[in-house]
């Protein structure tokens, strides 16, 4: 049963407040605050920034903790502001001296927030949060005969030995693969991608003949006829071939219409002049042009390839990358080459254009010397990376490949090898994890951001995430096992008795 206690909306003015005026110092927020480098944050935010010129701007930490807390709870620009002004542990996290209710800037500037720290700061301030943490991890707990390690040291706690004569060369496993993070654009087909263009370049030529009213007339564009055709066209669920190939013979010839009339309007004097387009409409125009000239190419040759194909006009940084995944043979957007060194990313390589992943092993491993000091013992890859010219470097080096060898399987594989190739396979899982988390619980599945720049930050950002993460629960775990060391010299200098009994 349930009974309404309040028969209206009452108000609280003494509500009340569980803070006490402190907040929990074991909150989330507090402890992912304690975890990032902001003297870093601030160099890079702040290295082409004038210091005394220009009006002042939203602090660094600021900046990158609206951003942390946007990509964290998944939220867009606006309601990230909004939760940040609810929650006094998010305005902590971000660099508030106390509560208040204003709003801490304009959701506007998430935008630039973005552009002002980039693909390569983020990815920095990435790198520094994973080795300053697998440094903190890999030490031995403190002790007279062990005195603490230098925390200043940019080194992880390999390089730190591997002076030492009974250290291995190579320490370490290295987990290399690449996926692609989608673009937030609808499924492109060649037929709707001109139409699309056709009706920009009909706003186009609405307003370069606007001081042409009253005088002259507006250029027929037949852009009544060309909906109707394309509308009939889009009405089959399944087109034939020849179909396809007349609609787009027919959105050519639209689209080629409107691109002379915009050449003419250009000519006369009297028109709006090219200069007076605003940024969006000469993006646009020059766009459609390009594809105009993609599709034409493709529909004389009868071909479905070209060179950097445009596949959104609003987005033409987007590029299609062939992935050969079940049920999604070609994604958009950006494909990027990630390493995973104990559950910690590093964006190695990030593009729009599709390349081979192989050929940035090399690369990958020479990083991971420059980070640690040392080449790792093993690097577990998939089949497209088992080049002859990687297998060739890695075992120069010294370094074990994952994978079988070269040449035709033995018909009997010995059980030490099948446990090894089943145990690579189990650590290779970990980058795969990786791609799992940032594309389910975070924002890599569908990049929302519009412009390439952002876009790359927004990549990066989200695997600073996951080092922030990662680290969080590193140190939890090592704070757990030096409370545990803590407590067995503390039994042990106090020469703890036995109980009789034995226990």
């Amino acid at each position: 049963m349930y009974r309404n206690k309040y028969r209206e909306q009452r108000e609280f003015p003494d509500f009340y407040l569980p803070f006490s005026g402190h907040l929990d110092p074991e909150n989330r927020w507090i402890a992912l605050a304690r975890l990032v480098p902001w003297q870093l944050v601030e160099e890079i935010y702040h290295e082409q920034l004038c210091e005394d010129f220009g009006a002042p701007i939203v602090p660094s930490r600021t900046a990158l903790g609206a951003l942390l807390v946007k990509e964290r709870l998944g939220l867009t620009d606006r309601e990230t502001v909004d939760t940040i002004q609810e929650n006094p542990y998010l305005q902590f996290f971000i660099g508030l001296e106390e509560f208040t209710l204003d709003r801490p800037f304009d959701a506007s500037l998430m935008v630039d927030f973005r552009e002002r720290f980039g693909e390569a700061g983020i990815q920095r301030i990435a790198e520094a949060i994973a080795v300053a943490s697998l440094e903190q991890t890999a030490a031995v707990p403190p002790t007279e005969d062990n005195p603490p390690a230098d925390n200043n040291n940019s080194h992880s706690a390999a390089s730190n030995t591997r002076d030492n004569a009974q250290t291995p060369a190579n320490q370490g496993q290295l987990i290399v693969d690449a996926t692609c993070a989608p673009a937030d654009i609808r499924y492109p087909t060649d037929v709707s991608l001109l139409n699309e263009a056709r009706e920009k370049t009909d706003e186009i030529i609405d307003e370069l003949h606007a001081p042409l009213v009253g005088k002259e007339p507006r250029p027929r564009t037949y852009r009544i006829k060309a909906r109707r055709r394309f509308v009939a066209f889009i009405k089959h669920k399944q087109p034939a071939s020849q179909k396809i190939r007349q609609a787009k013979k027919q959105q050519l010839s639209f689209l080629r219409r409107n691109l002379q009339h915009i050449d003419r309007l250009l000519d006369n004097r009297q028109a709006l002049p090219l200069t007076c387009l605003n940024r969006r409409l000469y993006k646009n125009l020059l766009v459609c042009r390009e594809v105009y000239r993609q599709q034409l190419e493709m529909f004389e040759n009868n071909s479905q390839r070209t060179d950097r194909r445009i596949v959104s006009i609003s987005q033409p940084h987007v590029r299609p990358i062939k992935r050969g995944k079940a049920g999604r043979e070609t994604e958009f957007g950006a494909k990027l080459s990630l390493s995973v060194v104990d559950g910690f990313s590093f964006v190695d390589h990030l593009r729009w254009d599709n390349y081979n992943e192989s050929l940035d092993l090399v690369g990958q491993i020479e990083r991971y010397h420059r980070r640690f000091g040392v080449y790792p013992e093993s690097v577990h890859v998939d089949k497209i990376y088992r080049t002859r010219a990687n297998r060739a470097f890695c075992q120069a080096r010294g370094i074990r490949l994952s994978g079988p060898p070269l040449g035709r399987p033995p018909k009997h594989v010995a059980k030490a090898d099948q446990r090894l190739a089943a145990a690579d396979e189990r650590v290779r899982n970990q980058v795969e994890g990786k791609f799992g988390q940032g594309k389910r619980r975070l924002g890599l599945g569908r990049v929302m951001a519009k412009l390439a720049q952002t876009s790359t930050a927004q990549i990066s950002l989200t695997f600073l995430l996951m080092n922030l993460e990662r680290a969080l629960a590193l140190f939890f775990f090592s704070l757990l096992l030096l409370c545990q060391d803590w407590t067995r010299r503390l039994f042990a200098t106090r020469g703890h008795r036995r109980h009789p009994s034995g226990r």
